[in-house]
């Protein structure tokens, strides 16, 4: 019997799809019908779309996972609330503030992992709001006309600015991808020197999923400036072979960016709607501990958990809350109520399990 393939899958093929062919179509209209592309960069945006068909199918995967899903349409639900959301986009855009631009969301766990992630970060910010656009045909530059020491920036064929050579201008443009890359590659070797000695991060890393993207991205880096190296101190000598190697580890990241890690630089803006949900939630009405009365969660929280877990077939509807001091008097008439497992905070959990083991050892012993 034939097998088709799950109707998520497919759903999940046509958001790849649709990825590519928006990214096809940008390069296309971008670069005004590829006047403005330039035919060398083709491997670049070749490898370009097929990042953008993975990372479209991995996405859409990610999305089917019902807590995932849930958390996503609840946090725009809250955005766009009719009379909060003026509110609501400041706030969100507070937690931009802290947790993409800053990374603080990292902060907390060393200084030195800040830094090493702040740097990977930023560089690599730097070097895609370039790189792309350049070869995509979205921007380029032009002589103007007879003056050759003049340079004209377009985009998307419009004229945005023009700087003279000599101009201190002129400098940042050219090397504004050095510099990214000495920014990637501090990042890099914080992260390797911190892998290297912190004994929790030898003991559970592997090679394919936490040494493998800083390698590539540190080959990436260091093959861009040796290409800087090669023309203003050795006279392009080995250029063509440098530029070939480069190339070859651009394609070789790009191809890669869907899987592994590389995955969390799309999945952490996305992120940001859990903070966004939960601090949005604290503010709402409390859910109170069916065991003890303290607030522990928001109540809309809890009811989402519980969705979760009717979605997932997890069945956790009723547990028995034992009464401590029925235990004491006698473990066979304890007095015990019913309740969601949900509904109870985490101290009151554990008590229960601890209260619950102490009447089955002491009715095992016999008294």
């Amino acid at each position: 019997m034939r097998r088709w393939p799950r109707a998520e899958v497919v759903h999940a093929t046509g958001w790849g799809l649709f990825s590519a062919a928006a990214v096809l179509a940008a390069i296309y209209f971008g670069s005004r019908h590829l006047r403005d592309f330039d035919p060398a960069l083709v491997p670049y945006a070749g490898a370009s779309v097929f990042s953008a068909f993975g990372l479209g199918y991995r996405y859409s995967m990610w999305l089917t996972k019902p807590p995932t899903r849930l958390y996503w349409w609840r946090g725009w639900q809250l955005l766009f609330t009719r009379s909060r959301i003026v509110p609501h986009l400041a706030h969100l855009a507070t937690l931009f503030g802290k947790n993409i631009v800053a990374q603080q969301f990292i902060e907390r766990r060393s200084p030195l992992r800040w830094a090493a992630h702040w740097c990977i970060f930023w560089g690599c910010m730097i070097a895609a709001a370039v790189t792309f656009p350049l070869s995509f045909g979205w921007i380029h530059f032009e002589t103007a006309g007879a003056a050759q020491e003049r340079y004209q920036a377009f985009v998307f064929g419009l004229r945005v600015f023009a700087f003279d050579l000599s101009s201190p201008l002129a400098p940042l443009v050219f090397n504004v991808l050095d510099v990214s890359a000495v920014l990637v590659i501090i990042g890099v070797s914080l992260a390797m020197w911190r892998r290297g000695r912190d004994r929790g991060a030898l003991a559970v890393q592997q090679f394919g999923a936490d040494l493998l993207p800083l390698v590539m991205l540190f080959a990436v880096s260091i093959t861009g400036l040796f290409l800087t190296v090669s023309t203003h101190l050795m006279q392009g000598l080995h250029f063509v072979f440098l530029s070939q190697l480069h190339a070859v580890t651009v394609i070789f990241t790009l191809l890669y960016l869907p899987f592994g890690k590389f995955f969390h630089i799309f999945q952490r803006p996305a992120q940001l709607g859990v903070a966004f949900y939960r601090e949005i939630g604290a503010t709402g009405e409390p859910a109170r501990c069916g065991r003890c009365g303290e607030p522990f969660a928001s109540r809309m929280h809890i009811a989402d958990l519980k969705q979760i877990e009717r979605e997932l077939g997890i069945r956790y509807a009723a547990i028995r809350l034992t009464n401590p001091s029925a235990v004491e008097r006698d473990a066979e008439s304890a007095d015990a109520t019913a309740a969601h497992y949900q509904d109870i905070c985490p101290a009151c959990r554990r008590k229960n399990l601890a209260l619950t083991q102490d009447a089955l050892w002491g009715r095992g012993a016999g008294y």
